[in-house]
């Protein structure tokens, strides 16, 4: 007897946690930190030589849709970021409803108010945001390269909450190329 590799679904048994801070408006003004990861870790986006990451196609396209996303989400900023092998790091800062998240200076704040409900898009929030990055990068691979599965499920995020927090985030960000032989998403690292 073969076993069905797509059974049916059972809330009892298949259910998707989320991992985001539970109460956090996710929409609200703030920075955070993430990391977005290939499908299975694959190296899709070039190369580090020498302490500097070498971009490939897929690598180059996957830094211009970082670079568009305050153009599609016009209250964002985007600050420190770098693409790796298999996968990206940055921060992005979110000035929600008229108000301005200054990078150098303000102490972040955590909201509390519970609008994102799993499985249901809010506009403008950091999931929304990724998930249209994230959508856009496979989009423009899948045309220009007719390649699939570029990135695994979900995303790791940090709410930035100070400027020590940030500058601790930067900075691992700019010398993560430099550390790619220890870092846990290198593959020869286990």
């Amino acid at each position: 007897m073969t076993r069905d590799p797509h059974p049916k679904f059972d809330p009892d048994k298949h259910h998707r946690k989320s991992i985001r801070l539970q109460g956090y408006d996710y929409s609200q003004a703030g920075a955070y930190f993430v990391t977005i990861v290939t499908y299975r870790r694959d190296m899709l986006f070039g190369e580090i030589q020498n302490g500097e990451m070498m971009l490939n196609d897929f690598g180059t396209i996957t830094d211009e849709c970082w670079h568009a996303i305050p153009e599609h989400f016009p209250f964002v900023e985007l600050a420190a970021h770098v693409i790796m092998p298999n996968h990206t790091h940055g921060v992005i800062v979110i000035n929600g409803r008229g108000t301005h998240v200054n990078l150098r200076g303000t102490i972040y704040r955590a909201p509390t108010d519970n609008n994102e409900q799993f499985g249901k898009p809010i506009k403008g929030s950091l999931p929304t945001i990724i998930r249209t990055y994230k959508a856009a990068v496979t989009r423009m691979i899948g045309r220009e390269h007719n390649a699939t599965g570029i990135w695994q499920r979900n995303y790791y995020e940090h709410i930035i909450r100070d400027e020590k927090d940030l500058q601790r985030i930067t900075d691992y960000i700019e010398a993560n190329p430099s550390r790619w032989n220890d870092d846990d998403e290198n593959p020869r690292n286990g």
